[in-house]
């Protein structure tokens, strides 16, 4: 025991210095980014790092300080996300991500949003076709609770109301709103997180949402308020069900890459696509909160159909822009 005790002290005293010596490396590093250390300091992070991981493998065999094994354990954790690990600081994350990954998730993910987005369609216009000649359709679609009035049976002029209420009268439309909203954000988490179940939850989900889209025209078309309600839904909506497609596409990715993994495993593909997905997801959160805004000011403010319109269309440009337009790399 005596010895042992000798061993461990000689070794602390022989490599303490050099064990401080990167900890004060790394300290600077963490606090002011690797272009606080001078080229001769970078160069000398590895050496320490390994030196250091040494030292950690001799003291748990020699060492009767368990303090001190933890403390070389944490210093090499550090050193190693420094040699090894991400460098880039938090809002340079954020920009690569705006500027690179998620646009490039999106484009990944065109053939599958082709998909998810058909099916919307498909849905809105059987759902529209449907209540148009039987409104008693309507209710297969949307329960009448969640319509709060907006429904057959009520007449043009209190359906008109809804869409242009004073600022005093816009509770109910704001109640409403506040429902689609919160449905189109479940319909996006769900429609990605269902999708490993070989598609058939996120295509079901893409058909069903539709169908409420199209149920809901419906009736204002059966009143002569078509135009006035697709202007009134779609200056957030543009933005909203695009979310809801990508959020589609990214579970078809992953429930297609569990059905069908080629040469890999099912795991390995479906992490593979999983990555991606996930990618995609964290975007779509950003439009949701996008769509929210435009719900709860531009489509309040603004009571001009056309104007609505025009909102609408620069949303959708805009996101198409930023999403499928060639980046540098393919100019390149």
């Amino acid at each position: 025991m005596a010895e042992l005790q000798l061993k461990s002290h000689r070794f602390r005293a022989e490599r303490e210095a050099d064990w401080r010596r990167l900890e004060a490396l790394l300290g600077k590093a963490e606090r002011g980014g690797a272009a606080q250390l001078r080229r001769d300091e970078l160069l000398e992070i590895p050496v320490l790092y390994r030196q250091a991981l040494s030292s950690l493998s001799v003291a748990r065999s020699i060492s009767l300080d368990q303090s001190l094994v933890n403390y070389l354990e944490s210093l090499c954790t550090r050193a190693y996300f420094f040699v090894y690990g991400t460098r880039t600081r938090l809002l340079e994350r954020i920009m690569n991500f705006f500027r690179k990954d998620w646009p490039e998730a999106v484009r990944a993910l065109w053939a599958e949003s082709l998909v998810a987005g058909g099916l919307m369609a498909l849905g809105a216009i059987v759902a529209f076709m449907l209540v148009t000649n039987d409104p008693d359709w309507f209710y297969g679609f949307i329960e009448p609770g969640l319509a709060d009035g907006r429904d057959p049976t009520a007449s043009a002029a209190e359906l008109r109301r809804t869409l242009y209420a004073p600022v005093s009268a816009r509770e109910g439309l704001s109640v409403f709103a506040a429902f689609l909203f919160t449905h189109n954000a479940q319909v996006a988490l769900f429609a990605f997180a269902l999708g490993f179940a070989l598609c058939l939850p996120t295509a079901a989900l893409m058909l069903f949402n539709g169908c409420m889209l199209g149920a809901f025209l419906a009736v204002f078309h059966g009143k002569g308020l078509l135009y006035q309600a697709g202007g009134w839904l779609m200056i957030h909506g543009a933005t909203e069900l695009f979310a809801i497609i990508i959020a589609g596409a990214a579970g078809f990715s992953i429930g297609w890459a569990v059905t069908f993994p080629g040469e890999r495993s099912r795991v390995d593909a479906a992490a593979e696509a999983g990555r991606r997905a996930a990618t995609a997801m964290a975007g779509v959160v950003v439009m949701l909160f996008v769509a929210g805004l435009l719900e709860g000011f531009a489509r309040q403010l603004v009571q001009v159909d056309e104007v609505r319109y025009v909102i609408a269309a620069a949303s959708l440009v805009a996101w198409g822009v930023y999403f499928y337009w060639p980046g540098k790399e393919a100019q390149g």
